[in-house]
């Protein structure tokens, strides 16, 4: 049976026991999370900026038929190399042979009549006037024979420079209209390699670092590869394109083993130093509507939001132009676990020790 006296003694042994499990609670329920820390760093850097590009021929030419006629002989072959003067096309000669035959034959003929003419002029039997109206028909006739010769010869298409056979856009016994375009050469020695640069980049260029002009670049290939050799940029071609707010810069590239064609396309790389540059990990940075955040402990280990700017991006870290102080303390983990204003205990790490065990960051 419970009396009065056992309650009071129950209730006596009771209260120190739940005090004991409160103070337990209340020490778990302040148990501060720790993360991983760190600072920026400081360190010269140099990085390949990209700009999409075109390859193009110094000289790209399209060969057209010069005169009507049928494709008689074609003496080449597509993708072929070709040496300056080799022979190419044959348009159907006949037409123009006998045209040159009949310019020929006129040409005697004035010839005869003017040497029949000169000597009656030296006997004064003919007028000075009848000597130089034969003098002239002769020349006229001699012209005609010039003409002729010359459309015969555009029956015969070479090559106008050594350079590279393109796609064929006739076949032998097709008949050719005047200017008819039959293919294109192209002298693929050294190339031209044209890139658009955005309106920021140009003005970037232009006032921190100069036009650019004479620097060396490199072009990575479609297949991903870096092209052997480096090129130099020659000149910024025309104005803005108002439409992508780019202007194209033009680069000259070596091609003596023939790897590049006229028409492929690249990636040049452009170098960009960034001096004593703000350095921080990736995985320290998160974003919210398009802009870059990182949470930095303050004096009474409490969380901050700062927003910062990103210059540029190396593989795992970023360059910051502006937010952070290098004594700023950064998170580097449990950036999803917190909110602005938490505190934390942190482990901070010096970056020499977090930069070379950094992986690509999941949480």
């Amino acid at each position: 049976m419970i009396t009065k006296l056992s309650v009071v003694f129950l209730s006596l042994i009771a209260v120190p026991f739940l005090n004991g499990c409160n103070h337990a609670e209340t020490e778990t329920h302040h148990e501060l999370p720790k993360f991983e820390a760190t600072t920026p760093f400081h360190k010269d850097v140099s990085l390949p900026r990209q700009y999409v590009s075109q390859i193009k021929a110094i000289m790209h030419i399209e060969i057209r038929a010069l005169e009507k006629g049928y494709l008689e002989g074609i003496f080449v072959d597509e993708g072929q190399w070709l040496k300056k003067g080799q022979p190419m096309f044959k348009i159907m000669p006949k037409i123009y042979q006998a045209e040159l035959q009949r310019a020929r034959a006129e040409a005697q003929t004035a010839k005869i009549e003017y040497l029949n003419t000169k000597g009656l002029a030296d006997e004064n039997i003919v007028s000075p006037n009848e000597l130089a109206l034969a003098k002239a028909k002769l020349d006229k006739a001699n012209a005609e024979v010039r003409f002729s010769e010359t459309r015969l010869g555009f029956t015969d298409i070479k090559a106008s420079f050594d350079g590279v056979m393109g796609h064929f856009n006739a076949r032998i016994g097709s008949l050719l209209d005047e200017g008819e375009l039959l293919t294109e050469l192209s002298d693929i020695r050294q190339l031209w390699v044209y890139f658009n640069v955005p309106e920021a980049d140009y003005l970037n260029f232009r006032m921190e670092e100069g036009d650019k002009l004479g620097e060396t670049v490199q072009l990575k290939m479609a297949n991903g590869q870096i092209y052997d050799h480096t090129g130099v940029i020659e000149t910024i071609v025309g104005d803005f394109d108002n439409t992508y707010g780019t202007i194209q810069f033009r680069a000259l590239f070596p091609n003596p083993d023939r790897i590049l064609r006229h028409g492929e396309t690249g990636t040049i790389l452009l170098t960009k130093h960034y001096p004593n540059a703000m350095i921080i990990p990736q995985k320290a940075v998160f974003e919210i509507m398009d802009k870059n955040y990182v949470y930095v402990i303050n004096e009474e280990e409490k969380l901050e939001q700062r927003l910062i700017h990103i210059e540029a991006e190396m593989t795992k870290l970023f360059l910051v132009s502006d937010g952070l102080n290098v004594s700023d303390r950064v998170l580097l983990e449990g950036i999803r676990k917190v909110n602005p204003g938490d505190k934390v205990s942190i482990n901070l790490r010096p970056p020499e020790e977090i930069v070379p065990e950094l992986e690509l960051y999941t949480e």
